[in-house]
């Protein structure tokens, strides 16, 4: 457990998590590729029940994504999420084939 703002947290910080790269593969999941090193396979379908995400629904906007400053954002930065909660997210994905 650690606590950032007086609000404790779960698990171990992950100190500069960034997504360096990403690549839509499919209706709602992408590929990313996280500072860390690790490429992960992030599915997006859980946040659209949350109003602030169901614009992700419609497939352009979703892969209408930019990298801010290691964030993933969409709709010119109105919605986005941290490479944290990105990363809690996502799944391993081995690229050795």
């Amino acid at each position: 457990m650690y606590i950032v703002n007086g609000v404790a947290h779960a698990g171990t910080p992950q100190q500069g998590l960034k997504v360096e790269r990403a690549k839509v593969v499919e209706d709602l999941v992408m590929l990313a590729t996280f500072s860390s090193g690790e490429t992960r396979l992030f599915d997006a379908s859980p946040l659209i029940t949350m109003p602030a995400f169901t614009p992700l629904e419609n497939r352009a906007v979703f892969e209408d994504f930019f990298i801010d400053h290691g964030v993933v954002c969409w709709c010119g930065g109105d919605i986005d999420i941290a490479p944290e909660t990105m990363y809690k997210m996502s799944y391993e994905y081995n690229t050795a084939t």
